[in-house]
């Protein structure tokens, strides 16, 4: 006999209550950040400039989650010019709508908000987020992302005594309106002003390179102890090699992958990639020590101003650093970096944002379902502008989204007929995509045949990086594949001319 009183009633809503919280403690945790973005005044040469600030600070503040969070992100644009921000290495899974590049979203107009919303479902490690549009990424507005494992997914190292985030960058005191301005009319972006750490100069290594009074990056230590350093190339163009004079860099993660953990004196780390070491302070605090980022693959003179330095400071050190600075490697043998990026294997045995370990997926064994060979050549004059191409098309960003046409059967906005391979006829502006198949393997082959180094970067996904070597990719090729611990990332490098890399990995098409 169910007894209807107001006392049944209330008693029935507690308990309803109660139940609504639990499911609500039950569920994945949700964080909740509120941007405003804005210029700023800086110098991080030595001349005051505008840079674009999130809350006010340059780098913007670090994002720190854990694996499975829900991140609510509103982003005032107190620019005066459209702005989105998008979260470099964020997979997001079944739902790209978050994504915050003009394929997906419209530009957040200036005075407007935009609520981004989305969750790290099953991921780990270092990621950061920049500005997608119209090439502000080159006056700032980049922060950290860290995503962290659950408690009950142990990590494949010891616990570090800190966790330090690193942003390398090439700079240049022209302002991205202006950058902008140069690309459209066809003139290179030259050698850089400087290369920054966390948004600060060089400390002054050489009075005959380095102003007086740049502030510089420090980064305080205790001996003995042991550091994570999560290290992030931000820039726009420029390959840059990092090292920490007289200490080793033990590589464990890049990009949400734990790698096999092997001592490097120094690591090429290109335009988008993020890596993650381990450094012991093992030496004598005689003095301060060098932490280094250098343009790799150039050979000017001019270059030479172009050397980001920050130092690292024992708590009990003597004295300042000084002397020359540890030396990069030749930048003719460019298969040193070859080499060097073919060492980085995934630590099959270790878990990650699961509790099995990441070679339990064995994507040497997929049949894959679609095949791309994309080559990217020197920029060519297509309508009177000189353009860059990949098989022979340079893309046309659409005034509306994608996947706004996609989600509206919006006809005429983009074409599903982005060719496999280079085809034989003009080069050409267009919105051409590559048609996926759902639930299908892509194996994609990059050939550069520019004189420049190419970072390609997937948006909402990982990779397997298989293989990279010189020459001419054939069906040969498949040869050399890294079938068992490929690296699964993000964003990867094609070095120089006539070098080509292999990637695999899932698409997972949205219906």
């Amino acid at each position: 006999m169910l007894l209807r009183s107001p006392h049944n009633c209330c008693f029935l809503c507690f308990i309803l209550v109660l139940y609504l919280v639990a499911v609500g403690l039950a569920g994945d945790p949700y964080v909740f950040y509120d941007w405003t973005v804005s210029y700023i005044t800086a110098s991080p040469l030595g001349v005051k400039q505008q840079v674009i600030g999130v809350e006010g600070l340059f780098p913007g503040p670090i994002l720190n989650v854990t694996t499975n969070w829900n991140v609510v992100v509103n982003v005032k644009n107190d620019l005066n010019e459209p702005f989105l921000l998008t979260w470099n290495g964020i997979q997001h899974r079944k739902n790209s709508w978050q994504d915050g590049v003009t394929g997906t979203n419209c530009p957040i107009p200036a005075g407007w908000n935009w609520t981004y919303q989305f969750q790290v479902k099953d991921q780990i490690g270092s990621f950061f987020y920049f500005p997608s549009l119209d090439f502000q990424r080159a006056t700032g507005g980049y922060g950290g992302i860290i995503v962290n494992n659950r408690d009950v997914i142990p990590v494949p190292f010891g616990m570090p005594d800190g966790d330090i985030t690193l942003f390398i960058s090439d700079w240049y005191i022209k302002s991205h309106k202006e950058l902008r301005k140069d690309i459209e009319s066809g003139t290179s972006l030259g050698t850089p002003d400087g290369v920054l750490f966390n948004g600060l100069g060089p400390y002054r290594f050489d009075e005959n390179l380095v102003l007086d009074g740049i502030t510089y990056q420090i980064i305080n230590v205790d001996p003995g102890k042991t550091y994570r350093l999560r290290v992030h190339n931000v820039g726009i163009s420029t390959s840059l090699n990092f090292r920490i004079q007289n200490h080793n860099l033990v590589l464990v993660e890049t990009e949400g992958s734990y790698t096999v953990q092997q001592n490097y004196s120094n690591m090429d780390i290109h335009v988008g990639q993020s890596y993650s070491f381990l450094v012991t302070m093992d030496q004598n605090a005689s003095s301060d020590y060098y932490i280094v980022a250098s343009p790799r693959f150039v050979n000017s003179s001019a270059w030479s101003k172009a050397t980001g330095v920050a130092i690292l400071h024992y708590s009990n050190s003597l004295g300042p650093a000084s002397g020359p600075l540890p030396d990069p490697p030749n930048e003719y043998e460019t298969s040193f970096s070859m080499n060097q990026a073919r060492s980085i294997r995934t630590n099959v045995t270790a878990g990650a944002a699961r509790p099995n370990p990441q070679g339990s997926f064995k994507y040497g064994e997929i049949t894959v379902t679609d095949v791309y060979l994309i080559l990217n050549r020197p920029p060519e004059l297509i309508n009177g502008r000189w353009r860059t191409t990949l098989n022979g098309i340079s893309y046309l960003s659409p005034t509306t989204p994608l996947k706004l046409a996609q989600q509206f059967n919006i006809p005429g906005v983009f074409k599903l007929d982005f060719p496999n391979r280079l085809m034989n006829r003009p080069a050409k502006v267009d919105t051409s995509v590559i048609n996926g198949t759902f639930k299908g393997f892509m194996e994609i082959i990059f050939q550069n045949n520019d004189t420049t180094v190419q970072s390609y970067h997937l948006d909402g996904y990982a990779f397997f990086v298989v293989g990279m070597d010189y020459g001419v990719w054939t069906e040969n090729s498949r040869g050399i594949y890294n079938k068992w611990d490929g690296v699964a990332r993000c964003t990867t490098q094609v070095i120089i001319v006539l070098k080509f890399c292999f990637l695999e990995f899932i698409i997972v098409a949205i219906a």
